[in-house]
């Protein structure tokens, strides 16, 4: 599955703004912060948007949920929509909004709807494997 968008949602539209391309990734990709798995998949989604690194996103049935907390934190990307964020409990204690969730997505980018993503300058790795 991919899906190029561009902000206005239309497929492989140039109007020199950001392209977003979703793919279905079958990869087996892992959260790991302090030797506990926070998140394992192989169907998890991909996205890629211009000028920025790939982002994995996790279905939430693959997120270890009970280490996550609701944060009060949200911000608003004009292409995606709004964002929820999560502290991530450790047993050294809490990262601060370290994964974030599009609960209600744009229409453009609704395959990203009931997955969350991990910033990956606050876990100890995001592993991609075959």
């Amino acid at each position: 599955m991919s899906d190029a968008l561009t902000p206005h949602g239309s497929p492989g539209a140039s109007t020199g703004g950001p392209t977003i391309a979703i793919t279905g990734n079958s990869h087996r990709v892992r959260v790991i912060h302090g030797g506990v798995t926070m998140a394992d998949t192989q169907a998890g989604l991909t996205l890629t948007e211009t000028g920025l690194p790939d982002v994995f996103y996790f279905p939430r049935e693959h997120v270890n949920m009970a280490r996550l907390e609701r944060s009060t934190h949200t911000s608003h990307c004009p292409f995606k929509g709004e964002a929820s964020y999560f502290h991530l409990r450790t047993e050294d204690g809490l990262i601060e909004n370290a994964a974030w969730s599009y609960e209600t997505p744009f229409e453009q980018v609704v395959q990203i709807k009931g997955y969350l993503a991990f910033y990956a300058s606050r876990v100890d790795r995001i592993d991609q494997t075959s």
